[in-house]
């Protein structure tokens, strides 16, 4: 959806097109209010759940503070064994991210036919920390932390672990179920990382429908096109492999853990040493460009930037 209009002038982050937070002036706390499901993954849910809610309240420049969380469990299949396991992971996935679990909703329903949580992750701004979405402007660079699709990667290792495994080998798919932890999923410490060096228009983290659809979001709520170099993604090796033998296009591809930023050309190097001084890649892939340009992805040579109405993951999930 387009940006929507919201009354209350307390709400200074409301809905709209790559706005995946929403920011609340809350006497003089600024609360960066993020919700998000988790529907694809069965194992190490709750770190999924965790990461993925924290990384939109980083990209808003705010430090991920309190969680709630809905537990939907399915009928006939839940022990309490089950639910005391969740929810000793949930909790310790917090307290190693500095997050306080503060409450929520647990329900078994015939509803559903597996776990699935949801949940709401409220962060807090420093006083003039808060970065609005929208912010990016032609000319500026776009950056990537890491790699792409590595959420996608270790879901599809670890849910197709058989399949995979005698196709490619068992060190090429531990390779890319081990992507979860390592280098994690979590983008808070790149935004901070960037956030303190300075420079940055925007910040998104690319989930469903991989880095091509994050740059759209990114750009697209800052009233832009954008250019992709498809040479200078970032695409790591065990995702290469994982995504050539699903016939699958990696940059369509689940990709929280990697951080897109659009930044002053001037902060370009700046940037990328401060990445690499903390021990993150950032890499230089594209530029914003003024809307009438649309949205280019040039490889071999310049074509549309492809749309992925759906992530690719959910073709063999």
């Amino acid at each position: 959806m387009s940006e929507y209009a919201v009354s209350d002038p307390s709400v200074l982050v409301g809905p709209g097109l790559g706005r995946d937070a929403a920011a609340i002036q809350a006497g003089t706390a600024t609360l960066v209010v993020k919700t998000d499901p988790i529907t694809f993954a069965t194992d190490h849910a709750p770190l999924y759940l965790v990461d993925v809610n924290a990384n939109d309240v980083a990209c808003l420049g705010a430090v991920p503070r309190w969680l709630v969380v809905t537990a939907l469990l399915p009928a006939g299949a839940t022990t309490p064994p089950m639910v005391e396991q969740q929810f000793r992971e949930l909790r310790d996935i917090c307290t190693a991210r500095g997050i306080s679990l503060v409450g929520g909703h647990t329900e078994i329903t015939a509803a559903v036919n597996r776990p699935i949580l949801v949940g709401t992750l409220i962060g807090e701004a420093a006083e003039g920390q808060l970065l609005v979405p929208g912010g990016g402007r032609p000319g500026d660079r776009l950056l990537v932390t890491k790699g792409i699709a590595i959420e996608g990667t270790a879901l599809l290792a670890r849910e197709l672990s058989q399949q995979l495994t005698a196709a490619l080998g068992r060190d090429v798919v531990e390779a890319a179920a081990r992507l979860l932890e390592n280098p994690g999923i979590s983008v808070v410490k790149d935004a901070a990382i960037l956030l303190e060096a300075g420079g940055i228009t925007a910040l998104h983290d690319p989930t469903e429908g991989g880095l091509v659809t994050g740059v759209r979001e990114l750009a697209e709520a800052s009233g832009c096109g954008a250019t992709l170099v498809a040479g200078e993604v970032p695409v790591l090796e065990p995702t290469a492999a994982v995504a050539r033998h699903l016939g699958l296009d990696p940059l369509g591809l689940l990709s929280s853990g990697c951080l897109l930023a659009s930044v002053d050309p001037g902060a370009v190097e700046r940037l990328i040493a401060a990445g690499s001084a903390a021990g993150i890649p950032v890499r230089e892939c594209g530029m914003l460009t003024p809307p009438e340009e649309g949205f280019v992805l040039r490889g071999d040579k310049a074509m549309s930037m492809p749309i992925f109405l759906s992530d690719e993951v959910t073709r063999v999930l």
